[in-house]
């Protein structure tokens, strides 16, 4: 059944404060202003072995004012509900732009900072996809079935301790600005998890495995079975890792690649997601594991990955973690191409680079983790494209002589320009003639991201898709975090370095 905001949100004042933020900042000469109010409610649950370990529940309340005066940006923010107070919030923004403005100029700078256009969004209201608020469910049940999805995986042979966890949020944004958009939106979005542990008593060797599910923009649904076969993954996670117990170590070479939507997210998320926000292009954002390798100069011309790459950002795809109405600079979602037949075609973008690379309209790709942190350029669900009349994930692996099925994410590493990467799992099947023969242990896949994405010469059909993701993207100083999700099919890769992880830690 269809949703509405949450009546304890509308029922702040929040119109009166825009108004009263919003005439000031006119008062004072700026360009532009923009308030936003967010309430931002986080609730964490987390078991070992079948009981409690750990529970919060949290909420973020407050508001922002930022400015354009005189070419600089200014940003303040507060959380006192009176109409006066919001008047001087906005007047502390256009001091701080003020202020911004003589230090820029005492540094020999002439950049202004200018918007890109935007069609104003008037009395807007957008609620994201699910069908039950999991703030609507009883804690007890939420510990509940996580208990006994635990002391389901503690009963299987070979599984010494679980930890579950349970994460959901629910934010809501309130956005009006001196243009006229005024848009209210309510986000719905958790991540479950559950890690089963062995410990070989004889030898005391030990391994894990993580589920795959992914974090969804869905509610308490999920957990029941919609999107996801919870029953079957657990069912096959305990022989699975009795299996990778006695696994032997992969043999460092060179080998043919299926990589399943769980562990090739990651990869795009790292490799691809970053690299093509415009703010590190353009080395805006050089701080915080920053800049890109696919610089500027380098649009409509670099040869990012082999002709099937087809990678588009989408603020609209359903149930997708940074799936928006309207971004915070009032920008309405969209969905782009940024990379088309394995050539760099696009950019993430806010309303300032937009303008200042002369691309025209921002994609909304603009947003804040809170109220007191001032909207910053972040990820859309960057996914790369399924083959329409794809193969299925097992007519891919029959394709593959020598090489390795990887599923499941775990560790990373990737440089700042994004560009020399390797990455692991939480499983991998030797393929043989077309067959899976086994799990291996210790794989690490390592290239660059040209050669990487080069190397691919098969995307998987659209029964292989999944949208994959995470809650904690990280950027910027002082550090903000977003959650994300990125789609992708099965896909192939042919002759890809394979490092052995204990071998690389002895060295």
């Amino acid at each position: 059944m269809p949703h509405s905001i949450d009546e304890a949100f509308t029922a702040l004042p929040l119109r009166a404060l825009a108004d009263a933020a919003l005439a000031r900042a006119r008062a004072l000469g700026a360009d532009h202003a923009d308030f936003r109010f967010e309430r931002v409610r986080s609730a964490s649950w987390r078991l070992r072995d079948a009981k409690p370990s750990g529970s919060s529940d949290t909420t973020d309340l407050g508001y922002a004012v930022r400015v354009v005066h005189g070419g600089s940006w200014g940003f303040a923010s507060g959380v006192d509900l009176g109409m006066d107070a919001a008047a001087r919030v906005a007047g502390q923004a256009v001091a701080m732009a003020k202020l911004s403005a003589k230090v820029i100029g005492a540094a020999g700078s002439d950049e202004r900072v200018e918007l890109a256009d935007e069609p104003v969004h008037a009395d807007r209201t957008w609620i994201s996809a699910y069908d039950i608020n999991p703030f609507d469910v009883p804690d007890e049940e939420k510990a509940g079935l996580l208990a006994d999805w635990s002391a389901r995986l503690l009963a299987a042979d070979g599984v010494a301790h679980v930890d579950a966890s349970l994460l959901t949020v629910q934010e809501n944004k309130f956005y009006a600005d001196t243009a006229g958009t005024v848009t209210t939106q309510q986000r719905v979005r958790l991540h479950p998890q559950l890690t089963a542990v062995s410990v070989d008593a004889a030898t005391g060797e030990f391994d894990s495995m993580r589920t795959i599910a992914p974090p969804v923009g869905r509610g308490w649904e999920y957990l029941l079975g919609t999107g996801w076969d919870w029953d079957g993954e657990l069912e096959r996670m305990p022989s699975l890792l009795a299996e990778k117990m006695r696994a032997p170590s992969v043999e460092a070479g060179t080998y043919d690649l299926v990589v399943d939507p769980s562990n090739l997210w990651l990869t795009i998320h790292e490799s691809i997601g970053h690299a093509t926000e415009l703010d590190r292009a353009l080395g805006y954002e050089a701080a915080y594991a920053g800049t890109s390798f696919a610089t500027f100069d380098q649009l409509g011309k670099l040869a990012y990955g082999s002709p099937v790459m087809n990678v588009t950002g989408d603020r609209t795809a359903e149930h997708g973690l940074a799936t928006i109405g309207y971004d915070d600079e009032g920008v309405e979602a969209q969905s782009w191409d940024l990379i088309t037949n394995g050539t760099l075609t696009g950019y993430q973008l806010d309303r300032r680079t937009a303008k200042l690379t002369g691309l025209g309209r921002s994609n909304g790709c603009a947003f804040a983790d809170s109220p007191a942190h001032v909207p910053v350029q972040r990820m859309a669900n960057v996914s790369l494209r399924p083959d329409p009349g794809g193969l299925s994930t097992e007519d891919l692996i029959g394709g593959v002589e020598r090489g390795i099925y990887v599923v499941g994410d775990r560790s990373w590493s990737i440089d700042m320009q994004r560009y020399n990467f390797q990455f692991t799992g939480q499983r991998f099947f030797r393929i043989e003639n077309g067959r899976l023969a086994g799990q291996l242990r210790d794989v690490a896949y390592q290239a660059t991201t040209t050669d990487f994405w080069g190397s691919m010469t098969a995307v998987g059909g659209p029964q292989t898709y999944v949208l994959g993701g995470a809650f904690n993207c990280g950027k910027a100083q002082p550090g903000q975090v977003a959650a994300v999700s990125h789609g992708c099919p099965s896909a192939l890769f042919r002759g890809v370095n394979i490092l052995n992880t204990t071998q690389e830690a002895g060295r």
